[in-house]
């Protein structure tokens, strides 16, 4: 007698192998770092990138602002962005609402990413309710979990302003409370006191968790302000001084950390221009914006000194790993004292 056919679960079958987060302690990338040196083209490019980086964590007066755009988190690099805070090697950090909400803090609630297979159908995604990051998927329930933790974590505040910086802190004031993952970014990131801000954080699930909010308490609801979110990143500005920026992406990240500079010019204070800066993207300069201009252009606007400034023509996930590897193994970042910027604000 022939055995029946064993039905499977589509979904299981399309959500069965997790995204793995690269661990830029588990390899050293020096070696190869020192080989692209004398290298040409994109190669060189990463190589001197790097060194910029090393003198940033090397530079006692200097503080590093990471930004962070596209879906790098959850193509891989989780981790790293969160050991750059563990281990000392960011002061501060810009991102869009996707990279902190849909991407970190929901794993941080036990959930995960997975790799897509190479041959999709995404109305059938649809019907599944997987969603689809390129060659990556999400659970969509799992996802409204994700919406329903902001939801919950708003209702438990205050009803008043806040600013964005405010309000990922008490994520990971909440993510520690309830025992979440101890490595996830929102949640070190509160625990050692590193501002993290989301211009635009309502684009993300965090957006629609708050919408649920304010729908649930028409009459007592929170609101995020990006008004002071811009106006205490340039607090942060003027008091580290010197500062290096290290952008993955471009978009609204990159343009809010630059423009604390001018911000803080029409405060009336004298500020300098960002002393370091690095940029890895895939954007283009022939539609007049590189994703919010090239370092060099930036100088123009008053934003970024061009004595240490590398852009990177490359997809973050192929050399982010490599370049903070080469940081991480060669150790400047322990003897960088802690900024504790969020002190400012408490």
């Amino acid at each position: 007698m022939a055995k029946p056919d064993i039905a499977i679960d589509p979904r299981e079958e399309l959500l069965d192998k997790t995204v793995q987060h690269v661990d830029i302690t588990s390899f050293d990338a020096r070696p190869i770092i020192d080989s692209m040196a004398g290298m040409s083209f994109t190669s060189r490019d990463l190589a001197r990138a790097a060194g910029i980086y090393n003198d940033m964590l090397a530079d006692p007066e200097c503080s590093v602002i990471l930004t962070i755009a596209g879906s790098t988190s959850a193509g891989g690099c989780m981790q790293l962005y969160a050991d750059l805070i563990k281990y000392n090697m960011v002061d501060a950090i810009v991102a869009t609402g996707a990279s902190i909400v849909d991407m970190d803090f929901f794993e941080a609630l036990g959930f995960k990413h997975y790799q897509a297979a190479s041959d999709v159908d995404d109305r059938r995604l649809r019907d599944l309710y997987i969603d689809r990051i390129y060659d990556t998927y999400i659970d969509e329930h799992d996802l409204q979990a994700c919406d329903a933790a902001i939801c919950k974590i708003a209702d438990s505040l205050e009803p008043r302003p806040y600013s964005s910086r405010e309000f990922i802190r008490e994520m990971g004031r909440w993510l520690g409370d309830n025992g979440k993952k101890p490595e996830s970014l929102v949640r070190l990131a509160y625990e050692h006191d590193v501002p993290v801000f989301c211009p635009a954080f309502t684009d993300s699930s965090a957006g629609f968790g708050l919408v649920l909010h304010q729908y649930n308490n028409p009459d007592a609801h929170i609101t995020i302000d990006s008004i002071r979110d811009f106006r205490e990143l340039t607090d942060i500005k003027i008091k580290a001084g010197r500062t290096g920026l290290l952008m993955i992406g471009g978009g609204v990240p990159k343009n809010f950390a630059q423009d604390t500079v001018v911000c803080a010019e029409i405060l009336g204070k004298e500020v300098d221009m960002h002393q370091y800066a690095i940029q890895i993207t895939v954007a283009d300069v022939r539609d007049g914006a590189c994703s919010s201009s090239t370092l060099q252009e930036a100088c123009s606007w008053g934003k970024v000194d061009t004595v240490s400034e590398q852009m990177v023509y490359a997809e973050a996930t192929s050399v982010l790993p490599l370049m903070v590897s080469d940081a991480w193994h060669r150790g400047a970042w322990r003897e960088r004292p802690r900024r504790r910027f969020a002190k400012l604000f408490a």
